[in-house]
């Protein structure tokens, strides 16, 4: 692809790094970016400023928040007795957007997968069982995606933290195994969290 401009093509280059955009579709953003004026152009480049900067990880569940603590965990209206525990960021907001879930949350920051190079030490399992450990919780909900991967981290997170005394359920089958969390329909995945199964049956 040839450009006219330079500062055009450093533009599409940088759409380009993001994920799904291809060289035309960066050219279209860049052109649009062109197209809505200066203003426009500050104002977004200022967003995505103030959010690299500023953002944070909650100090308890990991979750993207403003604050230290994020809105979540800071609701006094959530019931604080239930953890589910999820892979990622994107899952909390999967889960949310079903409306069928009222309590806390736990983002491990991915699974066990040794030929990635990522063993349980990269996880956020031991503040799992640091907030555990408060006496809180009750159930440990394993909202994790049905991979083998997923099943690998069940099975360690489930290991480590039933010596502490909570009852650890599973969301129940409704999301097919192999299939990412985040891409379930909201239907499924809410009538999966709402069906969730004690662990321990998984096993037997």
């Amino acid at each position: 692809m040839e450009f006219s401009s330079k500062l055009l093509e450093a533009a599409v280059d940088a759409f380009s790094t993001l994920p799904g955009v291809g060289k035309k579709t960066a050219l279209r953003l860049a052109l649009h970016m062109i197209k809505q004026g200066k203003e426009y152009t500050e104002e977004y480049a200022g967003a995505l400023e103030s959010l690299v900067k500023n953002i944070k990880h909650c100090e308890k569940c990991h979750n993207l928040s403003d604050e230290n603590v994020c809105s979540i965990c800071a609701d006094p209206r959530r019931d604080k007795s239930t953890i589910c525990v999820v892979e990622s960021i994107r899952d909390v907001m999967a889960i949310e957007d079903t409306r069928q879930f009222r309590g806390l949350y736990h983002v491990l920051g991915g699974t066990i997968s040794p030929i990635q190079g990522i063993g349980p030490e990269t996880l956020n399992i031991d503040t799992l069982t640091e907030r555990i450990k408060s006496g809180e919780t009750k159930e440990v909900i394993m909202a994790i995606s049905p991979t083998i991967e997923g099943e690998t981290t069940i099975f360690f997170v489930s290991k480590k933290i039933k010596p502490l005394g909570v009852n650890i359920s599973t969301i129940s089958r409704g999301v097919s195994f192999g299939g990412d969390l985040e891409y379930a329909d909201e239907m499924t995945l809410g009538r999966s969290i709402q069906a969730r199964i004690p662990y321990k049956n998984l096993n037997e």
